[in-house]
């Protein structure tokens, strides 16, 4: 059992800034418009990023591709002073609820 929190992708606004730890190509793939993208390789140098997710009053909901990542990322940000929460289902979840998705080759996929 988790600690921290799952949040429905239907409880997610379209214009919802969230985290994505997938690697650059799975982000090249297809992901939502409004998140952030830091690969979960390099999280550690570059969480100075998600500084300004500190001044929110809601947890900082964090997706991979179906959840994994997640789970061993989600510790890790806690320790740094982060709440944070599981986008439950990750991006599988949110292209098959038919949510926005943006990709480089102007066709979303998540696989």
């Amino acid at each position: 059992m988790s600690e921290f929190p799952d949040v429905p992708v239907s409880q997610v606004a379209d214009d919802a800034t969230f985290l994505d730890i997938r690697e650059q190509d799975e982000w090249d793939a297809g992901h939502a418009p409004a998140a952030v993208h830091i690969p979960m390789s390099e999280l550690p140098q570059r969480v100075d990023e998600l500084a300004p997710f500190l001044e929110r009053d809601e947890p900082l909901v964090i997706t991979c591709r179906s959840g994994g990542r997640v789970q061993r990322v989600m510790p890790w940000l806690a320790q740094q002073g982060y709440e944070v929460a599981n986008l439950e289902g990750g991006m599988m979840a949110w292209q098959a609820a038919g949510r926005p998705m943006d990709a480089a080759n102007g066709t979303p996929t998540v696989s």
